[in-house]
């Protein structure tokens, strides 16, 4: 007799499982035999996407003011001038909020390109040309100073002597053949046009791919959920959207905050040192501003270069300000930065400072930038995973009930603190 072969979904599924256990096996050593092939495709995409990753970032940076705008300006007034037409006020007020926002945009760049920048390559070749003079004032600043310590002032000399002659020939050797070459070189050398024309049409596609996307914000963002919905559970769905929530807040308002917070900090670094009638003033400011945008060390790195360039031209006004650094990022510390920022971003300073110090050895300043939020992130992911299982567990989950903790009750499954010293010695 003729038998008939007969499926078993059992084997069928075993058969299915093996396959792609071999299939992925392969494909992970392919990946590691082909890791570096991996890598140099992966740049050149990333190469190709770099306009549309600068749209992404400019919405990112520049969504929270045209939101601002059109909540608080555009709608009004568009509910004003199409008073029975809440669409046609609603196409107007984000129209208008989006031109704004890039208008704002295009006016920083704008500064920066023609009254800043000009502004620090003057203060740069100045330092440069005036390098001899500069070192010969520190010198004789120190002779002043050390002129009742013979022994102190002889060895200082000598190591001003032999740091002059090297800074002397150094300073010598960029204003004579570096600057008068700066132009040519930068406009004769074809990979930094490439890159500087690169830089303009990155910023240019990315301008109109940020325009795109803040105009049709609310599409963009319910095509995402339809696609998280479609793929997930719905309490699963509901966990990614929550947490992508908090990382959204989460790194818009430190990086927003931080930005505003380091504009205020450049300009009021700058306008005390025009009254105080400070060396390079623009250019001690500018690097104030940049560097405070790191947290914790900024201030620290930006204040050693900006006091050794005032301290060249006149080591009074240097002393003068450093004090001025030191109370400038007390009030930023304690009053703007709060005010800006919160009043805490989630972790204590020594996360803070763990956290920044990690970034910066992975991934340089961006990490230094970006790796506060980071952790806050993740240090909130494992709190709250941490929590959740203790509130399962009927135990104590505030981190208050454990600090006078001796042991938990197993029946009552409370915190039981530590006996008081002078019970301890009466128990005894």
């Amino acid at each position: 007799m003729r038998r008939h072969f007969r499926w078993d979904k059992k084997y069928l599924y075993w058969g299915v499982t093996a396959f792609c256990v071999v299939a992925c096996a392969i494909l992970f050593y392919m990946a590691l035999n082909y890791i570096s092939l991996l890598g140099t495709a992966l740049h050149k995409i990333l190469g190709i996407l770099s306009p549309f990753i600068w749209g992404l970032v400019l919405t990112y940076l520049l969504s929270p003011l045209m939101k601002a705008l059109e909540r608080n300006f555009f709608l009004p007034l568009g509910h004003r001038i199409y008073k029975k037409r809440k669409k046609k006020a609603e196409r107007f007020a984000r129209g208008f909020s989006v031109l704004a926002s890039e208008l704002v945009l295009l006016a920083i760049v704008a500064a920066l390109i023609y009254l800043i920048l000009p502004q620090l390559y003057n203060s740069i070749e100045t330092i440069v040309a005036n390098s001899g003079t500069y070192i010969a004032q520190v010198n004789d600043w120190l002779t002043n100073v050390l002129q009742n310590y013979p022994e102190l002032e002889d060895y200082a000399l000598t190591l001003m002597g032999d740091a002059g002659n090297s800074l002397e020939d150094l300073f010598a050797w960029i204003r004579d053949n570096i600057l008068p070459e700066l132009g040519s070189f930068v406009t004769n050398v074809t990979s930094g046009l490439y890159y500087a024309v690169m830089g303009i049409y990155n910023l240019i596609i990315g301008i109109i791919v940020s325009v795109y996307i803040m105009g049709n914000m609310e599409s963009f963002g319910a095509a995402v959920k339809r696609l998280l919905y479609c793929v997930f559970t719905v309490e699963a769905a509901e966990k990614i959207r929550e947490a992508f929530v908090f990382v959204d807040k989460t790194f818009v308002g430190f990086i927003n905050g931080k930005l505003l917070d380091s504009a205020i900090i450049g300009l009021i670094c700058y306008i005390v040192c025009a009254l105080l009638k400070m060396p390079y003033a623009l250019l001690v400011s500018v690097i104030i501003g940049v560097t405070n945008i790191i947290p914790f060390f900024g201030p620290f790195i930006g204040a050693v270069p900006a006091s050794i360039i005032i301290l060249m031209v006149d080591p009074f006004k240097c002393l003068i300000f450093v004090i001025f650094i030191i109370i400038l990022q007390q009030v930023d510390g304690n009053i703007i930065g709060p005010k800006i920022l919160g009043s805490s971003i989630g972790i204590n300073g020594f996360w803070v400072m763990f956290s920044i110090i990690l970034g910066a050895g992975l991934f340089g300043f961006w990490g230094m930038l970006l790796g506060v939020p980071v952790f806050v992130v993740l240090y909130t992911a494992v709190n709250n995973h941490i929590v959740k299982k203790l509130k399962r567990s009927d135990l104590p989950w505030e981190i208050s009930d454990y600090r006078d903790m001796d042991h938990i009750d197993p029946v009552t499954r409370m915190a039981v603190k530590k006996a008081p010293p002078a019970e301890d010695e009466e128990k005894k």
